[in-house]
């Protein structure tokens, strides 16, 4: 038996480097402060002055919590630290968003089986940028060390975050009629879902490597796994300014159809044309290298459209100006039609232009 006591660094959890990591994210998380924020990261609790809300005539809280599944497998692989964090605030603030809300804050969950405070920053970093992408405040997180439950390289991220919306100005089923148009706006890749399935696909059937140069996509094709989730927020907000918009609709697990039907009211359907658009090759090449039927694939992954507006037809031309003055390529999609009391939801027609 040892002579020696047991100590916390001894079982594996190195305080010293969690306060280094602090350190390190702080001129990060300067970034994303908005002036509601009061204090900076090191309390108990991030605070936000919930008197900037008075503006509002009858304020709602939305509020959401998300990952990013198995894509931190690859971050992880490839070293790559400081992008996984604009997947998570784009998980959890496009979410938020959905329902016309401004996102305000957010805070963050970052587990590690052992504390490297350079890669702490770094997925730090990556959040902190996202915030700033989506318009809100980081104001706190947590790093927890967990030897013996995670290698020492592997970690896993999570967050949650907060948004305030006009009661009168929420979205929703509620809002859309027969004929209204739907609006598609470009995924900017696979974006934080379905990665099990392309996971199995490249590397157990495939045997294809990270570092394997992609034609198809001109670069690797760790590259083209780890492009970040594009973050909508601010441009769904704009959308909401120029305007009219019924409804938004995030494309995450699911796919368009089961996204798109959570906000399509009863005794109505929304048809989506896929010859609108094509698919990147990412997609292709995952349905045909794992023989992929096109349903299941359609219900895993994204299929090149991130985010949906339901929007009256009268607004299309409105709506598509505000996003290509924003950088979003956006098309109409798809309409809103009355299939009958019994027909509800939403369901793609056609095939995929070429």
């Amino acid at each position: 038996m040892s002579e020696t006591g047991a100590s916390y660094a001894a079982a594996g959890v190195d305080i010293e480097a969690g306060d280094r990591a602090v350190e390190l994210m702080k001129e990060w998380v300067k970034k994303t402060r908005r002036p509601e924020v009061l204090g900076g990261i090191g309390g108990f609790a991030g605070l936000f002055d919930a008197s900037a809300l008075k503006r509002y005539q009858r304020p709602l809280l939305a509020s959401a919590t998300d990952g990013v599944g198995t894509k931190v497998d690859l971050a992880r692989r490839m070293g790559v630290y400081d992008t996984i964090g604009h997947d998570l605030v784009a998980m959890v603030m496009d979410d938020i968003v959905v329902c016309g809300a401004e996102p305000l804050f957010m805070t963050d969950y970052i587990c590690v089986g052992k504390v490297h405070p350079e890669r702490v920053a770094a997925i730090v970093k990556g959040i902190a940028e996202g915030c700033v992408l989506a318009g809100c405040a980081l104001v706190g997180g947590e790093t927890a060390e967990h030897p013996g439950l995670l290698g020492p390289d592997d970690f896993d991220v999570a967050g949650a975050g907060t948004g305030v919306v006009e009661a009168d100005g929420l979205l929703g089923a509620e809002r859309i009629r027969t004929g209204d148009a739907v609006i598609a706006m470009a995924s900017s890749g696979l974006h934080s879902n379905g990665y099990s399935l392309v996971r199995h696909v490249v590397f157990d059937r495939l045997g294809w490597t990270l570092d394997r140069e992609v034609p198809e996509f001109g670069r690797t094709l760790g590259e083209e796994l780890l492009e970040p989730t594009r973050i909508y927020s601010l441009d769904c907000l704009a959308l909401t300014r120029t305007t009219e918009v019924r409804a938004f609709s995030h494309i995450t697990g699911g796919g368009l159809s089961a996204n798109l039907a959570r906000v399509i009211p009863d005794g109505l359907h929304a048809v989506v044309d896929r010859s609108t658009w094509t698919p990147g090759a990412v997609f292709d090449l995952v349905g045909t290298a794992g023989r992929v039927e096109r349903a299941e694939l359609e219900s895993t992954l994204n299929m090149g459209v991130g985010m949906m507006a339901v929007v009256p037809r009268e607004s299309v031309g409105a709506a598509l100006t505000t996003l290509a003055d924003r950088g979003v390529d956006a098309w109409v999609a798809g309409e809103v039609t009355d299939r009958g009391e019994h027909s509800t939801g939403a369901g793609m027609v056609g095939d995929y232009a070429s």
